[in-house]
């Protein structure tokens, strides 16, 4: 059986159920380098800095979208983004940008966290994955005189495991190890997807109305424009509060963002604002709003992104309005590749990801390079195009050299290394970044990438130079065995650490 089918059959699989596997790797040595780029005092761990000087700060996450669906990564693109271009024209566009990995959990553990999901217990995600001690990036930022705040899907475990059907959650009683308990002051979202029941608003730790109906399973295939059973306006059947409509979310998350924004500006407080948007789209169901239907010319999954794009122009048109525009750093990024088959980018000419190979739950690069936007209009650069390989897990390092954190903690975001130098300096050249773990089966180390077999006597190991070969459409394992090994031994070694 061919890789790249048993990939696409897994993709198939998994997305129709509740399991998330993410496994276990040591600890991995290495050393930041702090670069005193900034002005401001350094402050000894623990310390609150002066905040004059701290830039607001804003994450967007879109959700299953793909490096080649924003237009200034692709010409060729059949959706025309212009809020995210714009963005690219105002700031910087990161072209070796990585999420934490290729399906949701991971890339948002990574993100939080500082580690690369592969430290995580294996098992199913049936709890709060990250632990009440550890540092996230909400916490970093709080501890250090920001105000916090999260819009959207959290994806990173209650308690109560809320998909427990045999056990359904007592929704008197607070939900816990969400974002309230991850370092952030506010949370309005979601629990995870917008196809995974049970289905219902979260203000902090409680339900906005509890999921007392019930929503009956949807699904797109056979439609007019071709979906599989996996795409299109698909959901499960589950529980379902009366006030979720499934078509309203994404834009009752703008609205909640947009809200947060102007608060904020109005308050005219001292506090910097970190606020993180992880949107639900254009991850399914694809239920874009009237205005975007067919606007795109990639179906209702490009109608999609177009509804995304609209949102990240209704949060800089908030930043604006409020007095923030200048001094907000605004990252735009996404958790993983989309789900877009050859088949659609035949039949729409569009290619989601790019001229990369692969999508969702791939190791190779369509599964997991990213758009990574980021606009600052004090600091850095604008139209300026950066080849460093940045990963989810470098951004809590990088927010700690940007509140002066001398020293992060031990055991800490042990896989974090700043780009923050990148962001002020835009002559600074790219330089090798350690190896990156992309899951149990995939090690990059500068140009070298080296994907394992998940199965190994389907198929051989996959060695590619992406320097020369990005589509990752020469395997070089026979040609350079030396440099396989080398690789192989490194994650091997990663993995076994904790087992």
């Amino acid at each position: 059986m061919r890789l790249d089918y048993q990939v696409a059959l897994a993709l198939k699989q998994n997305a129709k159920t509740d399991y998330l596997y993410v496994l276990e790797a040591p600890t991995m040595k290495k050393s930041l380098l702090l670069f005193c780029f900034l002005l401001w005092p350094i402050t000894a761990v623990g310390e609150q800095p002066a905040q004059e000087g701290l830039p607001n700060i804003v994450f967007i996450l879109a959700d299953d979208m793909g490096y080649g669906d924003v237009s200034c990564n692709n010409p060729d693109s059949r959706i025309q983004t212009p809020n995210l271009d714009r963005l690219a024209r105002e700031g910087i566009r990161f072209t070796d940008a990585h999420s934490g990995g290729s399906s949701c959990i991971p890339s948002r553990y990574a993100l939080m966290t500082g580690r690369f999901a592969v430290r995580k217990s294996s098992g199913l995600a049936q709890g709060p994955l990250i632990d009440q001690d550890r540092m996230t990036v909400a916490s970093l930022l709080r501890d250090h005189g920001y105000a916090t705040a999260m819009v959207g899907k959290w994806h990173l475990g209650f308690d109560p495991y809320l998909q427990n059907k045999k056990k359904p959650a007592d929704y008197s009683q607070p939900l816990r190890g969400g974002p309230v308990d991850c370092g952030f002051d506010s949370f309005f979202g979601m629990h995870a997807s917008l196809d995974i029941p049970p289905y219902f608003y979260i203000r902090d730790r409680a339900p906005v109305t509890p999921p007392t109906n019930d929503a009956q399973a949807n699904s797109s295939t056979g439609g007019p424009e071709g979906w599989n059973d996996i795409q299109g306006a698909f959901w499960r059947a589950g529980k379902i509060s009366p006030d979720l409509q499934f078509d309203q979310v994404t834009s009752r998350f703008a609205k909640e963002a947009v809200d947060v924004i102007l608060r904020h500006g109005a308050a005219k407080q001292d506090k910097p604002l970190f606020l993180y948007l992880a949107l639900p789209s254009p991850h399914t169901p694809w239920l874009p709003l009237e205005k975007y239907r067919g606007k795109s010319g990639a179906g209702m999954y490009g109608d999609f992104v177009l509804q995304v794009d609209g949102v990240v122009g209704q949060v800089l048109d908030a930043l604006q309005t409020a007095g923030m525009d200048q001094d907000t750093l605004v990252v735009f990024s996404s958790d993983n590749g989309p789900v877009w088959y050859d088949k659609d980018r035949d039949r729409f000419g569009h290619d989601a990801v790019g001229g990369l190979r692969g999508m969702k739950f791939a190791s190779w690069e369509g599964g997991h390079r990213m758009p990574f936007l980021i606009r600052w209009p004090a600091r850095a650069a604008a139209n300026h195009v950066c080849e460093q390989t940045v990963v989810f897990s470098d951004l809590l390092a990088t927010l700690a050299e940007l509140v002066n954190l001398r020293r992060i903690p031990q055991g800490m975001a042990e896989d974090s290394v700043s780009f923050l130098p990148y962001l002020t300096d835009p002559n600074r050249q790219p330089e090798k970044r350690p190896p990156v773990i992309h899951d149990k089966w995939t090690v990059r180390d500068g140009d070298w990438k080296l994907i394992l077999p998940r199965q190994r006597k389907k198929a051989t190991a996959q060695l590619y130079n992406l320097k020369a070969d990005l589509a990752e459409q020469t395997n070089l394992v026979t040609r350079h065995p030396d440099i396989a090994q080398r690789l192989e031994e490194h994650l091997s070694s990663f993995n076994r650490g904790n087992q």
